[in-house]
């Protein structure tokens, strides 16, 4: 499964791509207009504002002191996998108080990556319980950034107590190749639970 340019659609006149909605989720500061933009194939849409003095008092900045903006919508970018095949990327607000916008930006969403940042790990939760609670298949991307201890995937996994099913990548989402790993990772992901469905259908009507 590769990443392709705009050019490389090739298809017939009038014949258009399937589209895929993912969110991109996780704490404030993890990383997710970073990844955005390091994938996207058009400009990507920010919705960036700089921190308020009022703001800074009710985003926690620990971890995370140097981050001066915070996305009050969305960040957007577009991504083609092949001639057939179109990602529509939705970066999700990640404080508190935009989290009323989750419910509209989860609609037709069949996927989400959920970035982890190990110095705040506990700030990915609120995503990981809401992509739970509403049944949307999700990968973990562990951010790495420098400076900051490593942890295994499987260290990861005890500490956010995930299923064994869910997949964890560790990346640096400044790093493009990086970013569409992760993609990947939750496109196989959607792939093999949609067979494993299939077959369990087959099983039971059989």
């Amino acid at each position: 499964m590769g990443f392709g340019g705009s050019e490389s659609y090739g298809r017939d006149p009038g014949e258009a791509p399937v589209t895929i909605k993912i969110l991109i989720a996780g704490g404030f500061g993890a990383g997710k207009n970073t990844l955005v933009g390091s994938v996207t194939e058009i400009r990507a849409l920010r919705t960036e504002e700089p921190l308020s003095g009022p703001g800074a008092y009710v985003d926690s900045l620990d971890g995370v002191e140097r981050k001066s903006t915070t996305t009050v919508a969305m960040d957007f970018g577009r991504i083609t996998i092949d001639r057939d095949l179109v990602l529509y990327l939705f970066g999700t607000p990640g404080q508190d108080r935009f989290w009323f916008m989750w419910d509209e930006l989860v609609t037709g969403a069949i996927g989400a990556v959920v970035l982890a940042d190990t110095r705040r790990l506990d700030s990915c939760f609120p995503a990981i319980d809401f992509f739970e609670a509403r049944k949307v298949p999700f990968v973990v991307g562990v951010n790495c950034f420098e400076g900051v201890q490593r942890y295994r995937p499987e260290q990861v996994r005890d500490a956010l107590d995930l299923d064994e099913s869910v997949p964890i990548v560790l990346c640096d989402v400044r790093r493009r190749e990086d970013s569409k790993q992760v993609l990947i990772s939750l496109l196989e992901y959607l792939i093999s639970r949609t067979s494993s469905a299939s077959d369990a259908a087959e099983a039971v009507g059989g």
